[in-house]
């Protein structure tokens, strides 16, 4: 290893232990550590002679990352995606509308037992489109008043509600900054996580692991069997963002079917590059437009983009260039190596490492950064084990997003779920909260794990 590689290595190990120790300030670490990357390229490449010797000399090597290129490593179409579809969900929350879904949904179950399961796989549904933590704050306040009607703990629903969140944010492209991101590395497209060159995609994946959690659901409530009494449903008065989420999805379908310059045949008309980020944003201008020039509200605009998590997309940027350093630094490539000789060549076992390895970080640390660097480390893995690496791809998926479901600060919506009980008096245990996200966790991502191997095993 090259001096400039282990320096590389060293400052991307600090700003990941920074990140995790001191999480309210995460963006500021990342964009830190871009910019130290940034001066030490702009340095080597300006004088090399200045790394020729001791700890940073280049070893033969050369290191080169200016300001250009650096912010050329930020994926644009994935920072608008994740501004558009937050802010578009926001009005859609403010709509009423996923209440009155749920309100439907409750006044059809015979007690308690089928609430919590139909409440879980709807919020399950709902977070395939829609951020996983806006899910939890729109479906966990109709937990929290049928619970109170009955005068119930509203712990285990909640919990329920926020893990099987988390789970379905990985079963479509809009779902998750996870599949944003893997969207992006895989070259996928909207209709590719539902079929993928020929073969089931992402989204039947977390849906059969979704069916075989609910059973576990099911089996912890099954002594739950009081009835309940619905007397109301919330009214919606503006369907327009109904309409808006409903047109964000299906203009992403359609522009699916047209190629990237990457897979487009010669003479082939092809779309740029941010064309879902464009989308994205697209739909939610029009819904601010409406709201400011039409109804003349200008406080709702005001907190739609209040709303759009600029801590997760200042996070991301910093990543992205972070990430582009260690690349050029030839961390990458010594990473994907390692790990590649730890299954000593053989993709079922690399396989069950990078899910399985995903699954326990994932239980501790944010998957956003930890997805958003291995993802591109699967390529490398892949060239020394001589696969295609999208069954790697879609391993880490599973592990990544699945995992954050063992422990209660293991995912946004978990914590998100949590932060709601407390406010309503409620302290949640660890243990609390693992007796229903351990079981949930492992049937969900042992049916992934087999699932992924069986469809895509080379």
């Amino acid at each position: 290893m090259s001096q400039i590689t282990l320096t590389a290595l060293i400052l991307f190990a600090v700003t990941y232990v920074l990140m995790m120790a001191f999480q309210k300030i995460r963006p500021y670490v990342a964009i830190g550590s871009a910019i130290i990357f940034i001066v030490l390229g702009v340095i080597a490449s300006s004088d090399p002679a200045i790394f020729g010797e001791g700890f940073f000399a280049l070893n033969n090597g050369s290191f080169s990352y200016g300001i250009g290129e650096a912010l050329g490593k930020i994926d644009w179409n994935v920072i608008m995606m994740i501004a558009g579809t937050m802010g578009t969900v926001y009005l859609f929350i403010e709509s009423k509308m996923p209440q009155l879904m749920s309100d439907i949904l409750i006044s059809k179950m015979p007690n308690i037992k089928w609430v919590v399961v139909a409440l879980s796989l709807f919020a399950g549904i709902v977070s395939a489109f829609v951020d996983n933590v806006a899910t939890v704050l729109m479906i966990a306040p109709v937990a929290l008043a049928f619970c109170k009607k009955l005068n119930i703990s509203p712990v285990p629903s909640i919990i329920c509600i926020a893990v099987s969140s988390n789970l379905q944010g990985a079963a479509t492209l809009v779902g998750d900054t996870t599949s944003i991101l893997l969207a992006k590395a895989a070259n996928l497209d909207f209709s590719d996580f539902f079929v993928d060159s020929g073969r089931p995609g992402m989204f039947w994946v977390v849906e059969a692991g979704a069916l075989v959690s609910a059973f576990i659901i099911i089996f912890m409530f099954r002594k739950e069997n009081g009835k309940i009494e619905f007397t109301s449903r919330t009214k919606v008065e503006d369907m327009f963002p109904t309409y808006l989420l409903v047109g964000t999805v299906l203009f992403l379908i359609l522009a699916s079917f047209i190629p990237y310059k990457s897979n487009a045949a010669e003479g082939q008309f092809y779309k740029p590059d941010i064309t879902n980020g464009i989308i994205c944003i697209g739909f939610f201008v029009i819904g601010i437009i409406r709201e400011l020039f039409i109804k003349k509200n200008k406080e709702i605009v005001k907190e739609a983009f209040r709303e759009i998590d600029y801590y997760t997309i200042a996070l991301l940027a910093g990543l992205f260039i972070v990430i582009g350093g260690i690349e050029n630094a030839g961390v990458i490539d010594f990473i994907g190596n390692a790990i590649a000789k730890l299954g000593s060549g053989s993709v079922f076992v690399v396989y069950t490492i990078i899910v399985w390895m995903s699954v326990m970080l994932s239980a501790f640390i944010d998957n956003i950064p930890y997805t958003a660097t291995m993802l591109s480390i699967m390529p490398v893995i892949a060239a020394n084990v001589g696969i295609d690496p999208k069954i790697l791809y879609y391993g880490l998926l599973c592990g990544a997003t699945l995992g954050g479901n063992l422990t209660p600060i293991g995912a946004s919506a978990n914590i998100a779920g949590i932060g709601i009980l407390r406010k309503e008096g409620y302290e949640v245990r660890s243990s609390t909260f693992m007796k229903f996200g351990v079981p949930f966790t492992l049937a969900a991502v042992i049916t992934g794990y087999l699932l992924i191997w069986i469809i895509w095993k080379p």
